[in-house]
Formats: structure tokens, C-alpha cells, sequence
């Protein structure tokens, strides 16, 4: 019965710990809201339509989805503070059309960037949150859970449950820690489906911006110290223990 106790006060304690270092929503807001921008762009026929975008380097490079700008005529950013930029330039797209991404790149330097976290390490029930411009509404935050992994087309994708809105595409998606680990994609839009999202791994667009020669920063924020890292596996190993334990005293 003393073990089962220990074991139990254990695992509150270092969860407890763990989750005192995550951000909350707000906090993971008021950090990247500046990097958030609405993508504008004038079509070949005259329409107008427009997407999400965030700032990826302080030297004006932008990542969005590249489908919001296809037969693009003229693509500029709105900031947060209403700012609206000159001409943005495609610099790149992913060489795989089913990877839906783009970068752009406006004249500007000293932009405040997002920061990254390796997409591989993401697993199904993790907390997310999404920062997006749904119908020009800026800086929108939703939350939720990576659903699921899956491989659509030879092509990792989270199936994410925050809502996403039309203009949301291209919206970065934060881990706990405020850091970006997915770009939105798209919405099942069927009757009676609900919160069913995909999102491209963050990863996808690291590869875009090591070829590009773009530097992504990736210092900023919360960042997990070593200390941080072996509580975790800590937690890890005790939860294991418990389970183990539950088995055997069941």
C-alpha cells in the first residue's frame, strides 16, 4: 500500500511540475500574434481572396499555403497592428504538390519571427493551439488536439480537432510551448463532420527554408533546459512503473 501511494503522489508531482512549464493560451498568443499576418492576394482574374501567413525569419520570409495563391497577380500582408506591406515575391513552393506550402518574402528586415519544434516528436492527443486570420479576422486563437497522424498521398499530415475557418489556411500551429509544429491545411466539409483538420508537419517547411538558405530561429520562448527534458523522462519512467504496478496489485 506504501508503494502504491508513493507512486501515486510521484506521478501528481512531476506531471504538475511538467505542465508549470507549458504556456497558456494566452501566453502563447501575446508571443507570436506579431508574427501572424493576413495574406492578400489579387488573382489573374480579378478576384480577390485571402489566407494566413507567419513570419519565419526576421529578414521578411513568410510561409502560407501555396493553393491561396495560385494565379496570384499581386499578393501583399496585412500585420497585426494594420500595417500593410509592399509586394510580397514567392520565393519558394514545395517541390511536392501535395505538400501545400509557400514562401514568401517582403522587403522589410527586423521582423519578430516564430520559433519551431521538431514536428517528428508530435504525438495523437497533444495539445495544440492555432493562430489564423478566418475572414480577416486577425489574430484569432483556437485550440485543441493533434487527432491523429496520417499519410495521405505519401504525405505525413496532422488531423487536427481546432477549428479552422475559410482565410485560415496557411495558419501556424503551436505545441505547448508556443513553438510552431504544423501549417493548416484544410477542413472536411461534409454534413454533420465537424473539427475534422489537417495540417503539414512544420518540418516539411524547415526542408523548404534549409534549401532556401533561410535560417529559422529557434531560441526564443520557453524552451526546454535539460532539467526540464529529464523530468520528463522521469515522468515517463513512472508512469510506466504505475502501470506496472496497477497490473500486478489488480
Amino acid at each position: 500500500m506504501n508503494k502504491k501511494i508513493f507512486f501515486a503522489f510521484s506521478v501528481i508531482f512531476f506531471c504538475a511540475l511538467t505542465q508549470a512549464f507549458a504556456l497558456s493560451l494566452e501566453e502563447i498568443s501575446k508571443l507570436n500574434q506579431n508574427t501572424v499576418v493576413t495574406v492578400n492576394v489579387l488573382r489573374e482574374d480579378g478576384s480577390t481572396v485571402s489566407a494566413t501567413g507567419f513570419v519565419i525569419s526576421p529578414q521578411g520570409f513568410v510561409a502560407t499555403a501555396a493553393h491561396s495563391i495560385d494565379k496570384a497577380k499581386l499578393v501583399n500582408l496585412t500585420f497585426s497592428n494594420g500595417a500593410i506591406s509592399d509586394e510580397a515575391v514567392i520565393v519558394a513552393r514545395h517541390k511536392n504538390p501535395r505538400v501545400d506550402l509557400a514562401i514568401l518574402q517582403i522587403s522589410v528586415n527586423y521582423l519578430p519571427s516564430v520559433t519551431f519544434a521538431n514536428s517528428n516528436t508530435v504525438q495523437p492527443g497533444q495539445e495544440i493551439a492555432v493562430i489564423g486570420s478566418p475572414k480577416r479576422l486577425q489574430n484569432t486563437i483556437t485550440n485543441g488536439l493533434i487527432s491523429q497522424l496520417r499519410n495521405i498521398g505519401n504525405v505525413t499530415t496532422f488531423q487536427i480537432s481546432a477549428p479552422i475557418s475559410p482565410s485560415s489556411s496557411g495558419s501556424p500551429v503551436f505545441n505547448k510551448d508556443g513553438q510552431v509544429i504544423g501549417i493548416t491545411l484544410s477542413s472536411l466539409e461534409e454534413a454533420n463532420v465537424q473539427n475534422i483538420n489537417f495540417a503539414i508537419p512544420s518540418n516539411y517547411l524547415l526542408q523548404m527554408m534549409n534549401e532556401n538558405k533561410i535560417t529559422p530561429k529557434i531560441t526564443n520562448g520557453k524552451q526546454l533546459n535539460k532539467v526540464q527534458e529529464y523530468l520528463g523522462y522521469i515522468i515517463d519512467y513512472l508512469k510506466k512503473c504505475w502501470r506496472i504496478f496497477k497490473s500486478k496489485v489488480a
